[in-house]
């Protein structure tokens, strides 16, 4: 593919398109007193709202529930690519202050605030605008997930979201992103993330198990803390980005402060170090058959004169020897591109952005970048088992993304197909089968990024079908502003999607719970089954294991979590993973969650991670960086 030249809260904004949506009429959706499980839901139509993180349910009576700690919240922005007219910047509203996301105290907004450390500045303060920059990007926000239980609050109204993004914005230099992994050991030695297919298998044996899984339920799942990372000393008021975890058969690897560090799976102990110039921007969640991965990072430290240094070095890391294997950078002209995202498909490295996109073979050798007589760019790519580019043509005011499934080693493109015009943004779900998600005419109404998924046929590029997936009614998340593989609490494998459905009340007191649902990506509607999370428990996909569904149960304030394997086709549960209940344990554990954090399970580990680092909010308050669950 070749195009013309031209964050950090616990969640990044949610991107959003204009105009109606493809293929049907708007509709009004049900009331959300709890999805209707029995039908394909009806979209909804509104605009995108930011949501509550987890909240712990407090107990009427005791033991009183843990609190667990409130993620960081640095602001985020996007650039502008070039090749058009730059627009004009937005105008300061005259509405009241304080509207924003879930979690931020009136008046928070509006305020300067240092950009985080791995978070690049794109041009102008806060606007994100170079010369010669054209198509906008939405403004963004920062955002302060409550600390918690996933579920409760009330959602704002995103058209105030988008006023007080665009004064937020004037006063930041700001951009960047993260991606949240759910991912584990998979086939093909993939870290993939929830959105990527796990095989096409899930035939039930006798027991009502399925035959195609490699994770096995041990004897005893009752697991113990294996270690705990601590959370790296930030002397400022700044957030660094951490972003990026991988789990091989030797080390548990995990993103530091301007670092990549290698832990021993069981122990915690250190393996290997290395040392970056500056912090990690953006990091793959595939890893090769080799155990080689790639990541986005600054050139150099930031410094409060500089505060980013812009995510221009590429390089391809070795996990099992702990090396960087190469470093590359790619220019327009004299100037060094800034890149939104990276992925890896085979042996291609795909990194994308507002000025194009650009691929290297692991030897290091360039397959292709932008061109200045491109009329259309590559703002992303999704990797994994194929490589789909998310390709950006027309004007801001006429965009039309074309989702291109493109060969990894020459560029070339395989198959095509034309999303409706006024759809801003598309994030890819998974590769094969192909799935995208977009939020239709702001309709998702949550902040989610999501009101529908296409399931395309990745041969032809022809629609198979689309999906109604209204914000009130399920929790899946996708950015897709820039960074196109950004999509968690979701998963594709059996030719089904899965979904969890949002909180509502169970059947206890004061209790909360939610289900996960498959539909038929085929036809679009619910195939019929659902997997209860139990009274208390919120139950989030993180990856397929074959034609198995693996789950993470967040727990109640009394409970520890679990990790369980969903039969393909029985949909029966089995417990692989049990933490401990005791209130220390459980504070570690709920102090990070599928929404925010990064998830990684195999053969009876559990590794969860942050994707920033902050100063602390006390001198007593412990806090992590990683920690480590086993059985055994």
């Amino acid at each position: 593919m070749t195009q013309p030249p031209p964050p950090p809260p616990q969640q990044p904004p949610q991107g959003g398109g204009f105009g109606p949506p493809q293929d049907q009429p708007p509709q009004t959706p049900p009331p959300a007193a709890g999805p209707n499980l029995g039908k394909a839901p009806e979209p909804g139509y509104g605009y995108p709202q930011a949501p509550q993180a987890p909240q712990t349910p407090q107990a009427p009576q005791t033991p009183p529930p843990a609190a667990p700690q409130t993620p960081p919240t640095p602001p985020q922005g996007y650039g502008y690519p070039q090749g058009a007219p730059a627009p004009q910047p937005p105008q300061a509203p005259q509405g009241p202050p304080g509207y924003g996301y879930p979690g931020q105290q009136p008046g928070a907004y509006g305020q300067p605030q240092q950009a985080p450390y791995g978070q690049p500045g794109y041009g102008q303060p806060g606007y994100g605008q170079q010369p010669g920059y054209g198509y906008p990007q939405q403004p963004t926000m920062p955002y302060q997930p409550q600390a918690g239980h996933p579920g409760g609050g009330k959602k704002l109204n995103a058209q105030m979201l988008i006023i007080v993004a665009a004064v937020v914005a004037i006063a930041l230099i700001i951009g960047g992103g993260i991606w949240y992994a759910s991912s584990g050991k998979d086939e093909g030695k993939q870290n993939d993330t929830a959105g990527q297919s796990g095989g096409t298998g899930g035939t039930d044996d006798d027991n009502g198990g399925t035959t195609s899984g490699k994770e096995k339920a041990p004897s005893d799942p009752s697991a113990k803390v294996l270690f705990q990372v601590p959370a790296p000393e930030v002397k400022n008021d700044s957030t660094v980005v951490v972003s990026g975890s991988w789990l091989t058969d030797k080390a548990y690897v995990k993103s530091g402060i301007a670092q990549i560090v290698g832990y021993d799976r069981d122990k915690g102990s250190e393996l290997w170090k290395l040392p970056l110039s500056g912090p990690v921007c953006q990091a793959s969640r595939h890893v090769t058959d080799d155990n080689l991965t790639a990541i986005l990072y600054q050139p150099a430290m930031p410094t409060k004169a500089d505060p980013s240094h812009g995510c221009s070095q590429i390089a391809l890391i070795d996990l099992d020897a702990g090396k960087k294997l190469w470093t590359k950078t790619v220019k327009t002209g004299d100037q060094l591109i800034n890149f939104d995202n990276i992925t890896l498909s085979g042996k291609t490295v795909a990194v994308g952005s507002t000025s194009g996109g650009a691929a290297f073979d692991v030897s290091g050798k360039l397959l292709w970048s932008p061109k200045p007589t491109d009329s259309c760019y590559d703002a992303g790519y999704g990797g994994g088992e194929k490589l789909v580019a998310v390709r950006k043509c027309g004007s801001y005011d006429q965009r039309q993304l074309h989702i291109q499934t493109i060969d990894p080693k020459s560029g070339k493109v395989i198959s095509e197909y034309k999303m409706t015009e006024g759809i801003e943004y598309a994030s890819i779900v998974s590769t094969n089968p192909l799935v995208v998600a977009a939020d239709v005419g702001d309709s998702a109404g949550d902040g989610s990024g999501i009101s529908d998924f296409f399931s395309i046929d990745s041969k032809t590029g022809k629609l198979r079908t689309r999906i109604s997936a209204p914000g009130e009614q399920f929790a899946a998340r996708c950015e897709g502003i820039t960074r196109v593989e950004a999509c968690n609490l979701l998963a594709v494998g059996n030719d089904r999607l899965y979904l969890p459905t949002e909180e509502h009340d169970g059947t206890g007191k004061y209790s909360q719970t939610n289900e996960i649902v498959a539909f038929d990506l085929a036809t679009g509607k619910q195939t019929g089954q659902r997997a209860d999370a139990g009274d208390g428990y919120t139950i989030s996909p993180l990856r397929m294991d074959g034609g198995n569904l693996i789950a993470y149960k967040r727990p109640p304030y009394d409970k520890g979590g679990q990790v369980v394997s969903i039969a393909g086709g029985s949909f029966k549960q089995t417990t692989l993973l049990q933490n401990p209940a005791s209130e220390s344990v459980r504070d570690v554990e709920t102090s990070m969650s599928p929404e925010y954090s990064e998830f990684l399970y195999a053969e009876g580990h559990l590794y969860m991670s942050k994707v920033y680092a902050s100063k602390r909010s006390t001198v007593r308050e412990k806090e992590y960086l990683a920690v480590g669950f086993g059985t055994g």
